[in-house]
């Protein structure tokens, strides 16, 4: 199973969810593939956030090797599912999906349209989105499991 996290610039919360799921994933011994990408362009080849590294540092999780990545139309074909933050990642996403087989991979990362909060403009939210992220990764595995 292949799959990928999408976000605005792929520093914040998009990194966050790659390096937690790969991390969850690797404990229970699942071959999956997991990564992330953003739908803008701006921080391609670049490190996580600090803050989101810290974070994710704090609680046991090393995203410090990732790199932005920009989201492009053939990862459509590289992954199962393709799960976006929040409803202009998903909106951005499913602009370049040129069939039904590619939008019906296409999913918020939350349940319910439910929207993971952009935690880059306010220090206080990292851990609170960390969080939030951590608990829906380990939900994602067992559904995917499944």
């Amino acid at each position: 199973m292949k799959i990928l996290m999408v976000c605005l610039g792929n520093i914040c919360r998009s990194p966050l969810a790659e390096g937690i799921m790969r991390h969850l994933v690797n404990e229970q011994e699942l071959n999956w593939e997991i990564a992330s990408a953003g739908t803008g362009d701006w921080h391609v080849n670049q490190p996580a956030d600090k803050r989101s590294i810290d974070v994710a540092s704090s609680f046991g999780y090393d995203i410090s090797k990732q790199r932005a990545k920009h989201f492009n139309k053939e990862m459509f074909e590289d992954f199962d599912h393709i799960l976006v933050m929040d409803q202009n990642n998903l909106r951005d996403v499913l602009k370049l999906a040129s069939n039904e087989i590619q939008r019906e991979k296409v999913k918020l990362f939350l349940p319910d349209e439910s929207e993971v909060t952009d935690p880059y403009f306010d220090d206080r939210l990292f851990e609170p989105v960390f969080l939030e992220i951590e608990e829906r990764c380990k939900q994602l595995i067992e559904e995917f499991k499944q």
